[in-house]
């Protein structure tokens, strides 16, 4: 089956943990954290990012470095990916700065839902099974997809082993807490265990990057 490459991409504490214990968000992540994430962006064709991610955040990271953006523009691509939003019930607050970026925005639901025409994403998906959303995104063109969170996202591609490449910025902090970036109870680990290291290198502030493939 044709299907896009999807690259997860987190910072995390060095505990794994996204936020702290009582919840909300941690600021984990400097510069060189913010340029890894915009030459991830950069590489791909669109972002996958969770309905409650968003409405925490209020919008999705855009790339903003001149020299990704001239890369980008130079090979006939878009300025930015788009931003493929998943939601349960396809309700996200109008006033969201997300819907000012000046990105394309698809909204994907559970099939049956219905969506107010109302001018706020540019494309309307039913959200089936993994398999047919992959075979939609590459009839669409999108070969390569960023996942942007949130952590019940990256759990269920984690376990159906969707996911070929994590990318982990690792944040000279521990948090502790509950909200780990995988978040599952007992058993085996979602998606197994195996994973190669391609990359590994500083990113300033003594926050360190590391790139893994499935092995």
């Amino acid at each position: 089956m044709n299907r896009p490459e999807l690259r997860l991409v987190l910072a995390t504490s060095l505990d794994g943990r996204l936020a702290p214990p009582e919840g909300g968000a941690a600021q984990l992540g400097g510069q060189g954290d913010r340029r890894a994430l915009e030459e991830a962006l950069a590489w791909a064709d669109g972002c996958l990012i969770g309905a409650e991610t968003l409405r925490r955040h209020g919008s999705t990271c855009l790339i903003r470095a001149a020299d990704l953006l001239a890369q980008r523009l130079a090979a006939g691509r878009s300025p930015q990916p788009a931003a493929l939003v998943l939601s349960r019930n396809g309700q996200l607050p109008a006033e969201l700065p997300f819907f000012q970026q000046p990105l394309e925005r698809w909204l994907l639901v559970p099939p049956g839902l219905e969506i107010p025409a109302n001018g706020q994403f540019q494309r309307h998906w039913s959200l089936g099974p993994w398999p047919d959303l992959w075979a939609g995104c590459w009839q669409a063109g999108l070969e390569r997809l960023v996942v942007l969170g949130g952590a019940q996202v990256a759990s269920q591609l984690l376990a159906g082993q969707w996911i070929d490449e994590l990318q982990l910025t690792l944040c000279p902090s521990l948090l502790g807490g509950p909200h780990g970036w995988i978040p599952w109870q007992g058993g085996e680990a979602p998606g197994g265990s195996s994973w190669r290291l391609v990359e590994h290198r500083p990113l300033g502030g003594e926050e360190l990057l590391l790139r893994y493939r499935r092995a």
